[in-house]
């Protein structure tokens, strides 16, 4: 498992975690809720990692919502920091740009 998920996940258990505006936007327009996001990040799945990624590690993850259909959330800790996780955004992943399982870009 992605040691990035690993502490989303600490943190998140920990209530150590906040929602970007931009994630709030993603998910209003969505119309996704965000406690089941929240609560459901025990079965999240990895995709990407961005270890490297200038404003922080973070990682995108694929779950469920309570509807069913699947939903891609960036998670992040902030560059030089060990907390708070951040829900940075959450969109309903396309399946032009997705295989099917929703794991893997397709070329371009």
């Amino acid at each position: 498992m992605s040691d990035i998920l690993s502490t989303v996940r600490a943190l998140i258990a920990d209530d150590k975690f906040r929602i970007s505006a931009h994630a709030l936007k993603e998910l209003l327009n969505d119309d996704l809720l965000i406690e089941p996001l929240v609560t459901g990040i025990a079965s999240a799945v990895p995709v990407e990692e961005y270890p490297q990624y200038h404003k922080g590690p973070c990682v995108l993850v694929l779950q469920t919502d309570e509807r069913g259909r699947p939903i891609h959330l960036l998670w992040g800790i902030p560059a030089g920091a060990t907390e708070p996780a951040v829900l940075i955004t959450a969109y309903i992943p396309d399946p032009d740009r997705w295989n099917d399982d929703f794991t893997r870009r397709k070329p371009q």
